[in-house]
């Protein structure tokens, strides 16, 4: 009889059937399931399952708890339903036919550009600070900036746009490598195509506004001609290209004979997929780009000026993120040779301002989060400096209600600046810099502008987000984080198992506190006579590092013993080891990231390395053990890259976690210590 055969049976029944699963997998703890129909799952019933430890649903998927044994569980539940188990990407892939059609779209956005966050940011940053040595008038009577009286900081200008320009002119090159990357395609040919859309051959996308028609060049095949033009910077084109290309390998790719698919598919995807680039694609864009120049420029000349202006202010922030804001450029321009001055200029400035401060409530509601602080801090700095990129695609868009709040603030913001003719001398620096390109007369009422785009977005996005965001979008327990090992939801069951109670002299004592008993036992026989315990013995640490207090753990389910007592481990080495003489009983294959082992008397230990590493799906870990492994105290278990996990953007605190008791009794943790893997004692026990 299997282990779990009537929970399994009934599981089956309670979630609406076999024809009600579409995909299933599992991670550290939990069943992933995509239905049909979730409608149709009985969680009541499914909670009461002996083995079930608690229900949730997440971006599409349905997942029940079972805990360290998950993978028995899973493997006896799809052997008895007869459904072949997928990956975890593959589960989010059909996830996705659960969401509707603008949750897809933004879905699809968000993994095309969550690659290049950390670049959009970097370049931002940069850009920011470009624009304040060179575009912002300090000196001699506002008539020259720093860059044009210090030759150290003309250099220092021009430098740093060498990164500028890689970042934001050669963007579509990352979007279209994205989305080869995304789709599963050859991540070459995207990189490839990315580059003959901004080709130095071609006329740059910046100039195509300013240059006269019968001057920009062409390639001239007799029975037609191609305008040479370059997309710097633009998004849409970059991502209709991108996928132009994509679905021509995955054509090709099925049609062609193995046998010479290495020479036929690169060419007869590559190839039409730049014809088309330019000769559609290319096109479609900047016929799309001067419609909406055209109409901003009737909209601000018109009687319904400041009612545009609101129209405008709304919608700036999701033009910023198509690339065809600057067309804004031709029209800033025009305006300025036409009227001394541009009215539009200042309404780019809110906007900026009104998306940083979106982004601005995000890190004050994050505050505790941080995986997303090491996002919206820089994003917001940036926005102010007037780069919204990576506010809008590392942050608001992510989450939607922050970018729509920005745009609220953005509008009304925009329609007083436009009723009181605020006007800029010429275009400038955007953000709150951009107060030094309106003209003197009008600072007050621009500051007043300014205010509004800091306080409304602000405080909307913080209203809202204090009801949307959940608890592990606020405090940084991220959707399939291994950091997560047992959900909320689970709590009630594991604490009345694990439960510890302290006694009149503070030692922990209880259920919570007995498992160190037999792995302290198995351990003791290698401790320095310096970690000796005056009685049954101790565990070593898995790892080189300071030992903090489990409560300084950045994740509330460990924090806060959801899984148990334990310690936290701040690394400063990169290979896990065995803290006893114990089996290896569950380990991650693909993700690498954790490891439960299981000690003589039935205790169990968890070690976890890092907070939310599972998204890293293995990248820069290494696992040496299988499951079911006999291992010796000081044994290699683990290795990872610490810079991969810092550049993944997660904390790399390490937890160590007693899950189940076992028969020990009168843990005591040692915090406060830098301990050496496999030698410092950091749980003694009696």
């Amino acid at each position: 009889m299997a282990k779990y055969e009537q929970d399994v049976q009934a599981l089956l029944r309670l979630i609406g059937g076999k024809e009600n699963i579409r995909a299933v997998s599992h991670c550290m703890t939990r069943m992933r399931f995509v239905l049909a129909d979730e409608k149709k799952a009985d969680t009541d019933g499914i909670g009461k399952l002996a083995s079930v430890k608690g229900t949730f649903t997440q971006a599409g998927q349905y997942q029940v708890i079972i805990g360290n044994d998950v993978s028995t569980f899973y493997n006896e539940f799809t052997a008895y339903a007869g459904i072949e188990g997928v990956s975890k990407d593959a589960a989010k892939q059909a996830a996705k036919t659960n969401q509707n059609v603008a949750q897809r779209i933004m879905s699809n956005l968000g993994e095309i550009f969550a690659p290049l966050i950390p670049a959009l940011i970097c370049g931002g940053l940069i850009l920011g600070f470009r624009n304040i040595i060179g575009e912002i008038y300090f000196f001699n009577g506002g008539t020259q900036s720093l860059a044009e009286i210090s030759q150290f900081w003309a250099g220092t200008y021009d430098f740093l746009w060498l990164i500028g320009e890689a970042v934001f002119h050669l963007l579509p090159v990352g979007i279209v490598w994205s989305i080869t990357k995304k789709m599963g395609t050859t991540q070459i040919l995207g990189i490839i195509l990315g580059l003959t859309l901004v080709s130095s051959q071609l006329l740059n996308g910046f100039s195509v506004a300013s240059t006269p028609a019968d001057q920009i060049p062409a390639w001239d095949f007799g029975f037609a001609k191609v305008e040479m033009i370059g997309y710097q910077g633009q998004v849409i084109a970059a991502i209709m290209a991108g996928f132009v290309l994509v679905y021509l390998e995955k054509f090709f790719r099925k049609i062609c004979p193995q046998v010479i698919s290495m020479i036929v598919v690169p060419f007869c995807s590559l190839l039409p997929a730049v014809i088309i680039a330019h000769t559609i694609v290319g096109p479609i864009g900047w016929k799309i780009g001067n419609f909406i120049a055209d109409v901003v420029y009737s909209g601000l000349t018109s009687g319904f000026g400041v009612l545009f202006a609101g129209v405008f202010g709304l919608l700036y922030a999701p033009i910023v993120m198509t690339g065809l804001h600057h067309m804004t450029n031709a029209i800033d321009s025009q305006l300025v040779s036409l009227y001394d001055g541009t009215i539009l200029w200042p309404m780019i400035a809110l906007s900026n301002i009104a998306q940083g401060s979106a982004v601005l409530a995000m890190a004050v509601l994050q505050k505790k989060n941080d995986r997303a602080k090491q996002i919206n801090i820089p994003a917001c700095i940036s926005c102010y400096l007037g780069v919204t990129e990576p506010a809008l695609f590392g942050v608001n868009l992510k989450y939607m209600f922050p970018l729509i709040c920005g745009m609220i603030g953005s509008s009304i913001a925009a329609m007083v600046s436009v009723g009181f003719g605020v006007q800029a001398v010429s275009i400038g620096v955007g953000g709150i810099p951009g107060i030094l390109s309106i003209y003197s007369q009008y600072w007050v009422i621009f500051l007043l502008c300014m205010a509004i785009a800091i306080a409304v977005p602000f405080v909307l996005t913080f209203l809202v987000g204090s009801r949307k965001l959940s608890m592990e979008e606020r405090d940084g327990e991220q959707e399939a984080s291994a950091g997560q090992v047992i959900e909320n939801a689970a709590s009630e069951n594991m604490v009345s198992e694990n439960a510890a109670s302290t006694d009149a002299s503070g030692n922990v004592s209880g259920s919570a506190a007995a498992g160190s008993s037999a792995a302290a036992d198995s351990a003791s026989a290698s401790a320095p006579a310096g970690d000796s315990t005056s009685a049954g013995g101790c565990l070593m640490s898995p790892l080189d590092g300071r030992i903090i207090p489990i409560e300084e753990i950045p994740d509330e389910v460990f924090s806060q013993r959801i899984m148990g007592d334990g310690v936290g481990i701040e690394p400063t080495g990169n290979t896990v080891c065995a803290p006893a003489d114990a089996t290896v009983g569950v380990v991650m294959a693909d993700s690498k990231h954790a490891c439960g082992l299981v000690l003589d008397n039935g205790m169990e230990i968890l070690i976890h390395v890092g907070i939310d590493t599972v998204d890293m799906n293995g990248d820069g870990f290494s696992l040496f053990v299988k499951e079911g492994d006999r291992v010796k105290t000081g044994d290699p278990l683990i290795s990872f890259t610490p810079e991969k996990i810092r550049a993944a953007g997660h904390p790399m605190t390490t937890a160590f976690l007693i899950t189940d008791n076992g028969s020990a009794s009168d843990v005591r943790f040692r915090t406060g210590q830098d301990a050496k893997a496999g030698q410092t004692a950091i749980a003694e026990f009696d």
